[in-house]
Formats: structure tokens, sequence, C-alpha cells
């Protein structure tokens, strides 16, 4: 099976002033392109040929992990924001406050984690197999799905995620992607 470079579900220019036309050009366009053509490559005529890329993610190791982990990381990221956010629902809104105490509680946790994060890798909401919601990190391209935790959000702290438009402010990048989050999705993703 062929892995297929996603379409965003926005335009190009739609996150902007978060995220510029240029950045996703480079980020989407660019990196993403490039894990996909890559893990095309490594897997033709293996074992990992015909599986979906999550069971590529949660079975494979070394290089075909690498891009196949970070395709995935890439297009949950993508998929996770809109050009027309909504307010977070009263029904997520209770199940942050359940496992967080508050809203706010859980907004500074993740961005404390994606901001203090050293180097490259990803800060996520998580649900655990009994339902609970908590805030972790991965180095690189580690994905949780490898360690049975499912994955609700995500924030993409690779610099080449922010370096176009915010150099080195990493904590600018982080604040401005809570304003286009689709918390409709978000909510979706909780099982």
């Amino acid at each position: 099976m062929k892995h297929l470079m996603p379409e965003l579900p926005y335009a190009m220019d739609a996150l902007a002033p978060v995220m510029s036309e240029e950045t996703l050009a480079f980020h989407h366009g660019k990196h993403l392109r490039t894990y996909i053509d890559n893990l095309n490559k490594l897997i033709a005529g293996t074992l990992y040929e015909d599986m979906e890329l999550e069971e590529i993610v949660c079975k494979a190791t070394g290089s075909v992990y690498n891009n196949a982990a970070q395709a995935w990381n890439h297009e949950f990221f993508f998929d996770s924001f809109t050009s027309t956010p909504q307010p977070v629902s009263a029904r997520l809104a209770a199940l942050l406050g359940k496992s967080f105490g508050a809203f706010a509680d859980f907004q500074r946790q993740l961005t404390e984690a994606a901001v203090g994060h050293f180097g490259s890798g990803w800060a996520w909401l998580v649900e655990d197999g009994a339902g609970g919601l908590t805030v972790c990190t991965t180095q690189n391209a580690d994905c949780p799905l490898t360690t049975g935790l499912r994955p609700i959000l995500t924030f993409d702290v690779w610099e080449h995620a922010y370096y176009i438009d915010y150099r080195n402010r990493r904590a600018d990048y982080v604040n401005g992607l809570w304003n286009i989050i689709d918390w409709a999705k978000v909510e979706q993703r909780i099982g």
C-alpha cells in the first residue's frame, strides 16, 4: 500500500498569523512529504508494505519507525486545527476538568510541557486505558501509540514547526496554537 500525502482540512493561508502560508508550505508541503516519500521507499517489499500507518508505527523500529511516526504525528497535528475555531464545549470542559481540575490548568500544563521540552519532539494530551487524560512529551519521532496511550491533541515543537514565523520564540508559537485548535475534533478523539 502506498501512503499518500494528506490534504489539509483548510486553505494554506487559513491559519495565519499563527501559522503562515510559508510555514505550512514548508512544514506540510516539504517536511511531511519527505517523511511519507521516505516511508514508501523504506517499506517497499517488506512486511510493512501492506500495513496501515498506525500499525507500522506500533510495530516498526529504526528508519521505518521514524518516518512512519513522523508522518502519523504530523497528520494528526495538522488535523487538529481550524480556521474557524469554536469555544470548548461544556462536555469537553468537564472531561478536562475531571483530569486537570480546570481548563486553565490543562492549558497551563500542556503549554509548560511544550515550551519546556528540550530539543525536538512533541507535547501531547493523551488518554490512558482507564479514560484518564494526561499531558506528556515525546522526543524526536516518538508517538504515544507505542505505549498504549491514545493521542487527543499534540503540539509539534520541532523547530521547523515554528522557525519561519517565530524564529526562536517557541513560547509565542505555542501560545498562538491555542487560538486555532479545532475543539470539536479534540472532543471526538476522546474515547
